[in-house]
């Protein structure tokens, strides 16, 4: 257990009090005082601005440097990682009134405000920090687990309730009811700030798994909590090799939803291949099995971080859709074989359960093509068509049952349904026809005016209605993807226990280790799971670890912390052993991307140095291997860290504009060199021609005023 205890850094890179003796870190913000700032950003936005403006607006140099930059300089002294958190709690504050006030866009203008100011931090924070101990920090202001009413007054914790669940949840030690920026940013739609280079950067790390953090989660249903890993930098070659928290990792995660979904699919097309009404065959037996663990994992995924955030994914509504379908399908087959009603019970099932395959088979689609814009805009599309087919159904509900109250007896609601649906797609005019039999008048009067608003005002609005969505995420299809590649990071990364057990293993976990968690200690409660995780996972965990040494860890890095030695041990020989699987050389253009996977050696940067050329880490001393050393102050720390009560020190901040190195030397060359005395010569005969003009403006002054006090001297005379 001391391999898995001792943190995943680099030489390069710390945490500030970290024990990692400690089965749970402490965490390094537990005194922040996120309550206050929260209400400090509040009155701060409230007072910076008092007029709606559009985002092109408030991104405008004359507001920018009238409002958005004075906020952000007077926020930047909090100088903590809850900064970008505290900011975007705010906009969906701003964003719930502004639901409220409809008629008031000057909520909607505070909420773009914050995200705006939380993106300049955000950056800020990457311009100060640069290297992989900039990684860390922007990490931690990204994923760092916060709670609104953490370090509240005593007073304010009393009276809410929220704040004394959270108060009881920290005091026992749980790391429930935490939410972190990333959360916030997408509950919030804050694709601005998502789509930054500086969040990217950190999306990109998470998603490859060289961040290393556990969430936190609204409800586990196998809760394991006896370590929490910090937020630190993966180390392959500290790691031991059946690994179990690389299955958490959302690239690995993703890679394996499709594996599990392909698997699915497999099962649904041979039940549906080889059903049988009569009989429950072996193909529909693994099925059910399969499918009730492959459930079981959507449904702990939306416990993991709610239903809002499950939502936001691109495929999530076909997964509801086919865990309901299966649900009534599973219910009404375990009634055929209980009490053996095949017509009644068997047959509807099986008829149900081929309804799912249009949800099934385009839902692999959007796993692989998730990145392609046409399947973006379909989702968000196909809620719009959904809300508006609704309020269609709704609204037109009165036309049926007019029509059937007017019919009497002689034809059902259900016929007359169907002729309503026909006309309104325009396939049967039957409905027309017919409707004289309602009543003379009144049934053509009521079945015309509803062909008129079914197909001319609706379909009108249904269209225009969906040009202007797909137009709109056209036009930001940046933003639109790097946010639904940050859902799925998001998502990716889960803390609770039965993510790491495959379908169908999740049921079995479920029977075994609930009871046992209520009968063992913590301590032995994570040792029985993780021996279980790794046992069944092994061949995984074996290719991942291979896999990860490969693309990970370079052949630089790993000369670099041998020093050149030959090593020995299970981790080296895996490594070795994936060099064997590396096929980049047999592409043709591959040199030109492997090049940049090396930092220059000490030589080379000092060759750049002797040309004159400015390292982008000006002021601070590289190391052997081109990393950025951490500035030492007078005792010995490093002055770039972050401390215990989470408060960030970065050093000078860059400007916009880039220093132009050796201009003063150039100037000075050129003066010397085309004479001195005769520029400066020039140089005063200017500044003498300059003080004649000023004195000649001042005399022309003096003059116009002396004219006009004489014409007003004799205007008053005249009157006289």
């Amino acid at each position: 257990m001391d391999d898995e205890r001792q943190p995943l850094l680099t030489p390069d890179v710390e945490v500030a009090d970290q024990d990692s003796e400690a089965p749970c870190v402490p965490n390094p913000y537990a005194s922040l005082p996120i309550f206050n700032t929260i209400h400090r950003v509040r009155h701060e936005v409230t007072a910076s601005l008092d007029d709606p403006y559009s985002l092109e607006q408030l991104r405008a140099p004359r507001i920018t440097a009238s409002v958005v930059r004075p906020l952000m300089n007077r926020l930047w002294a909090i100088r903590d990682a809850s900064l970008v958190y505290c900011l975007l709690v705010n906009k969906v504050q701003f964003l719930r009134e502004q639901s409220f006030k409809g008629h008031q866009t000057i909520y909607t203008t505070r909420a773009l405000l914050c995200e705006l100011v939380a993106l300049k931090v955000l950056r800020r924070f990457d311009e100060e920090s640069p290297g992989t101990h900039g990684l860390l920090i922007l990490s931690n202001a990204m994923v760092a687990s916060f709670a609104p009413f953490q370090n509240a007054p005593p007073d304010v914790i009393r009276a809410s309730g929220y704040a004394s669940s959270w108060n009881f949840i920290h005091e026992s030690g749980g790391y429930e009811r935490k939410s972190t920026a990333l959360e916030v940013a997408i509950i919030s739609d804050s694709k601005l700030l998502i789509s930054s280079p500086a969040c990217q950067k950190v999306m990109d790390a998470i998603y490859v798994g060289r961040i290393v953090y556990t969430p936190t989660s609204f409800i586990d249903i196998i809760p394991d909590h006896y370590k929490q890993k910090p937020i630190t930098i993966y180390r392959p070659d500290l790691a031991p090799v059946l690994n179990q928290y690389r299955l958490m990792v959302p690239r690995t995660r993703n890679m394996l939803d499709i594996t599990q979904f392909c698997i699915l699919l497999t099962f649904y097309l041979l039940v549906m291949h080889y059903r049988d009404y009569e009989r429950f065959t072996e193909h529909e037996f693994f099925f059910c099995i399969y499918a009730t663990g492959w459930v079981l994992d959507e449904f702990a995924s939306i416990l993991e971080h709610g239903w809002q955030c499950y939502t936001q994914n691109l495929w999530s509504f076909l997964d509801s859709i086919f865990s309901i379908m299966f649900f009534v399908y599973f219910v009404l087959r375990m009634h055929s074989l209980a009490t053996g009603d095949i017509a009644g019970s068997a047959a509807p099932a099986l008829d149900i359960l081929s309804g799912a395959a249009p949800v099934l088979i385009p839902r692999l689609a959007f796993n692989l093509l998730s990145e392609n814009i046409l399947l973006v805009s379909l989702r968000t599309m196909m809620s719009d068509f959904m809300f508006l087919t609704v309020l269609a159904f709704w609204c037109f509900a009165g036309f049926l049952l007019s029509m059937t109250w007017l019919s009497g007896d002689n034809e059902d609601a259900v016929t007359i349904g169907k002729w309503m649906l026909f006309v309104w797609f325009g396939l049967d005019g039957t409905g027309i026809q017919r409707s004289v039999d309602f009543h003379r008048v009144i049934g053509p009067i009521l079945m015309v005016t509803f062909a008129f608003l079914g197909n001319t005002l609706f379909l009108t609005i249904l269209v225009s209605m969906l040009s202007n969505t797909f137009s709109k995420i056209a036009s930001n299809a940046t933003a639109e993807i790097t946010y639904r590649r940050a859902v799925l990071t998001f998502e990716g990364v889960k803390s609770d226990a039965i993510f790491a057990y495959q379908p169908p293993f999740n049921i079995i976990a479920i029977f075994v280790m609930l009871p046992l968690k209520l009968i063992i200690s913590p301590r032995w409660f994570h040792k029985v799971n993780v021996a279980a995780i790794r046992f069944l996972n092994a061949p995984l965990l074996f290719a991942i670890a291979a896999w990860e040494r490969r693309r990970l860890w370079s052949d630089q890095d790993h000369v670099q912390r041998h020093g050149g030695k030959k090593m020995m041990g299970l981790s080296t020989w895996i490594y070795n052993l994936s060099k064997w699987w590396d096929f980049s050389a047999f592409s043709i253009h591959g040199d030109t991307q492997a090049v940049f996977d090396f930092d220059p050696p000490q030589s080379v940067l000092d060759d750049l140095a002797d040309a004159g050329v400015t390292s982008p880490d000006a002021g601070r001393p590289p190391t052997g291997n081109g990393e950025p050393k951490k500035q030492s102050s007078g005792n010995g720390k490093p002055t770039r860290q972050s401390s215990r009560n989470g408060r960030m020190t970065p050093a000078k901040r860059k400007e916009s504009f880039g220093t132009m190195s050796g201009l003063a030397e150039h100037i000075n060359d050129y003066f010397h060199e085309h004479g001195g005395t005769e520029i400066t010569g020039r140089l005063e005969q200017l500044e003498a021609s300059s003080a004649r003009m000023e004195a000649m403006l001042i005399r022309l002054s003096e003059n116009f005023d002396e004219d006009s006090t004489d014409d007003e001297a004799h205007i008053k005379m005249a009157k006289d």
